[in-house]
């Protein structure tokens, strides 16, 4: 399996994931000409695209959406999601209904928490069994998502902001309490936590994604997952890989 950030954060996101000659896209975040210069940069035909996942209808995950029409890749989101999500021509819509395959990849749609009509993480498995696990936009991390991200070689996971900084930052109170809530983002801290219950330190990568422009910072997002990992005696190169999008 090889997983390709191409986009992250507010600006937009798009993941790659591919494996024994398939490919798939979890979220469309930017512009279409976009996405196809960035999929030709690591190596990937846009018509090769197998599939597209969503995990919601927000314009940062959905922006693109229209590649879906150019190449004629099916779509799969939530019914919920479907609700918002505009410019797919109606015979490229799949609902995602409990566990799928998908273009050879064995596909668990998750609940996670945010301010969408029914936004969902994803747990990807191969043929061969490689394993990875999305969970971009939740303002919590309860046991279900852990138990169903479990024993992955890849943990895409969002790290957005450090409280510190979003209290002190411009936003309005109103923008403040949405991120903060259960239903918003999740901190360095939150992250960094659910992190302790996944990683086992057998050679994961964690990518940590979604971060804040203004409210974080690549090496403070990245530092506090490293030292809570630390305190379970796992060491960042030896035990698994991180790199902060």
């Amino acid at each position: 399996m090889k997983v390709d950030i191409l986009a992250s954060g507010s600006g937009g996101n798009v993941i790659a994931v591919r494996s024994s000659g398939n490919t798939i896209l979890v979220d469309v975040g930017i512009a279409k000409t976009k996405i196809e210069k960035r999929l030709l940069e690591v190596g990937i035909r846009p018509d090769s695209i197998d599939a597209i996942l969503i995990t919601h209808a927000h314009s940062d995950h959905v922006k693109g959406i229209t590649l879906a029409n150019k190449y004629q890749i099916p779509v799969f989101a939530s019914k919920g999601e479907w609700k918002s999500i505009k410019g797919v021509n109606e015979e490229l819509w799949h609902e995602i209904v409990g566990n799928m395959l998908v273009s050879g990849f064995d596909v668990t749609p998750f609940k996670v928490h945010h301010d969408a009509f029914q936004p969902l993480g994803y747990a990807i498995v191969d043929n061969v069994g490689d394993k990875v696990s999305v969970c971009l936009d939740t303002g919590k991390v309860d046991s279900e998502m852990i138990e169903t991200m479990k024993y992955s070689n890849f943990f895409i996971i969002e790290s957005n902001h450090e409280p510190a900084m979003l209290e002190h930052s411009i936003y309005p109170n109103s923008v403040k309490a949405r991120i903060l809530s259960d239903i918003g983002h999740l901190s360095n801290a939150q992250t960094a936590e659910a992190l302790t219950k996944l990683v086992k330190g057998v050679g994961e990568k964690i990518y940590l994604t979604h971060l804040s422009s203004s409210n974080n910072m690549t090496e403070l997002a990245k530092l506090t997952t490293i030292r809570a990992l630390s305190k379970k005696g796992l060491k960042a190169g030896t035990h698994y890989e991180i790199e902060v999008f």
